[in-house]
């Protein structure tokens, strides 16, 4: 619930130093790109989360299996920067997704500490069977926004992602700055 704001006196003055509708000087929190990011991405995967529950899937499992579908193996924390997991999440999905027989794990034979997964031809089979809905969303999705706007959305986030991957973390900045 909005808090209505004071029109005594006394906090007039400082409330002329915050921005209109706000007491903190910044953006506006629903103007925040990273509120924005999380609004559009979680008004995509309300088309999505029906279709893989009717599979029995959560999102980061079947987010797994397309990653792992895409490649031939890869080495666990190679996945989990890939899919941007953390570890802990990682391991849970994966102990998840090999008990159904959906992912391989075998050990590294160059370094036996480390562990590959792959796909398993049951996960490639339930990705064929749940591939239909999927596409069928995309297109409702096209459809609504525009396949021109949509290729353009894809292009631009890609070029903002790029565009700030040499930029570093905000702690990483400010330990330059204060050298």
């Amino acid at each position: 619930m909005a808090r209505k704001k004071s029109t005594n006196s006394s906090n007039r003055g400082s409330a002329s130093n915050a921005p209109a509708g706000g007491r903190v000087p910044m953006r506006e929190f629903s103007r925040s790109l990273p509120m924005s990011l999380l609004r559009a991405r979680e008004a995509v995967m309300r088309q999505f989360r029906p279709s893989l529950r009717r599979h029995g899937l959560t999102e980061q499992q079947w987010h797994i299996l397309r990653a792992l579908a895409a490649i031939d193996a890869i080495e666990v924390t190679e996945l989990a920067r890939m899919a941007f997991l953390l570890g802990p999440s990682l391991s849970r999905i994966l102990r998840d997704l090999e008990a159904r027989h959906l992912i391989e794990r075998r050990t590294d034979k160059a370094d036996l500490r480390r562990a590959v997964v792959s796909i398993s031809d049951k996960g490639l089979k339930l990705m064929e069977i749940v591939a239909p809905s999927s596409e069928a969303i995309y297109a409702e999705i096209t459809r609504r926004y525009g396949a021109r706007k949509l290729y353009e959305l894809q292009a631009m986030l890609g070029a903002l992602e790029a565009s700030l991957a040499g930029l570093g973390t905000a702690a990483e900045l400010d330990a330059e700055s204060s050298e």
